[in-house]
């Protein structure tokens, strides 16, 4: 079968605020630590057993969050009323390559929120050069399969899992634009989160955008 390749140069449409009621993207910072522990506590065990593909406790949960905000890679989350309710992670695995990772809270899936975050990280992969995005689930997870199916990924069954590999454009001058823009509202999203005794490093942005910044 062949892959076809994952490229998307419309505007993501995403809201660049939280109000009630609707959902909030944006990208997660060590500041969100408390958030993202508080999100996978929540996790109802069959959830958390198609996140981790085995069952894990509340102990595991917990280490995995507070590991997640430090490893390589990217994480963005989606907000509801201010709650963090779905998490897309980014992690580089060989050369051109990366993996993505979305856990959606139940009580909030069929809303898109897991196409949302797939578009945003498979942006962020094809900025950073990589060619490849993988993704794996369970064969009995149907929502996940439709979900990379629908994007055009090379399916693959191994070992008792699903595997997607969906094949990424190069980057464009837009695709860079777009996500130094996005990076700087994110920022921006956080800072207004943030106690007043608390601060944030700075995001990287693309050499053009910083020069203007």
């Amino acid at each position: 079968m062949s892959i076809s390749t994952f490229s998307d140069d419309r505007p993501s449409g995403r809201p660049l605020g939280a109000t009630r009621g609707r959902p909030s993207l944006r990208r997660l910072w060590p500041s969100d630590g408390p958030a993202v522990h508080a999100f996978f506590l929540r996790l109802d065990p069959e959830t958390r057993a198609s996140r981790f593909m085995a069952a894990v406790g509340d102990r595991t949960a917990a280490a995995y969050a507070a590991q997640a905000m430090v490893a390589p890679g990217l994480i963005v989350g989606v907000f509801v009323d201010g709650t963090l309710r779905a998490i897309g992670e980014l992690r580089p695995f060989g050369p051109g390559q990366a993996e993505a990772a979305l856990t959606v809270e139940r009580g909030f899936r069929r809303a898109g929120l897991g196409l949302k975050l797939l578009r945003r990280l498979a942006e962020a992969a094809r900025n950073r050069g990589l060619v490849e995005l993988r993704l794996r689930f369970m064969p009995h997870n149907v929502a996940m399969r439709r979900l990379v199916a629908g994007l055009g990924a090379e399916l693959r069954l191994t070992e008792g899992e699903s595997e997607g590999a969906i094949r990424l454009a190069q980057p464009t001058p837009l695709s860079l634009w777009r996500e130094g823009i996005e990076a700087a509202l994110d920022f921006n999203l956080a800072v207004v989160t943030l106690p007043r005794s608390r601060s944030l490093p700075l995001p990287c942005l693309p050499p053009f955008l910083a020069r203007a910044a």
